[in-house]
């Protein structure tokens, strides 16, 4: 069975709305992390089946609970979960932010050969990134506590209407416990990811003034 079979079997699990030109889009991306992953090291993950549940339906399942248009993936590493989620979302724009420099450059080979038009790598430690506008919602699955996500990613969401959406595995009651007294917990999804073991949880979070 080829990788775009296999795909097309995770998705038929899910209710996703994926185009035909979407699937190609993803194996595309998936094909050049296989080939750049043998010199660059950029994931653990080395079996392609394994990479179509663990990052990419793994990133898409979460598409659905994030509002707004402007998003920042903080730790991208190789563009997980902004890449797949920019292929699922268009009209959304991107920012992947990464401090390591063969990261960034792995991603603006994605962007040009998979044409993403709303897409931008930055090369950046978070805590030193300065946006022009900032953003609708922080995404990161690379942070090591929600904590540390909040602490290093405050400057860069808008204050309303703004969220941190942190991709967690077993739903993390330790780390809400002890957040700040000006982040509040807007919602947690438990998230079920096709052939995936273990949970997985999408946690969104907001400053309160």
């Amino acid at each position: 069975m080829n990788l775009n079979e296999k795909l097309q079997i995770l998705i038929d699990k899910t209710d996703l709305n994926i185009s035909e030109g979407q699937v190609k889009l993803l194996i595309k991306y998936i094909e050049l992390l296989i080939k750049w992953n043998k010199a660059y090291n950029l994931t653990s993950v080395r079996d392609p089946d394994d990479m179509l549940v663990k990052h990419i339906l793994d990133s898409l399942m979460v598409g659905r609970h994030l509002t707004g248009t402007r998003f920042i993936d903080v730790g991208t590493g190789p563009g997980l979960p902004g890449i797949p989620l920019s292929i699922l979302y268009p009209e959304k724009n991107f920012v992947l932010l990464d401090s390591l420099g063969k990261r960034i450059t792995f991603l603006r080979q994605v962007i040009f050969q998979l044409k993403l038009n709303n897409v931008t790598p930055v090369l950046s430690r978070v805590e030193k990134y300065q946006p022009d506008e900032l953003f609708d919602g922080v995404l990161s699955r690379a942070f090591s506590s929600l904590n540390d996500m909040v602490s290093w990613c405050h400057h860069l969401v808008a204050a309303e209407k703004g969220r941190f959406f942190a991709l967690k595995g077993q739903y993390p009651s330790d780390e809400i416990s002890i957040l700040p007294e000006n982040i509040k917990l807007t919602n947690s999804y438990k998230i079920v990811v096709p052939e995936l073991e273990g949970e997985r949880h999408l946690i969104e979070l907001k400053k309160i003034s």
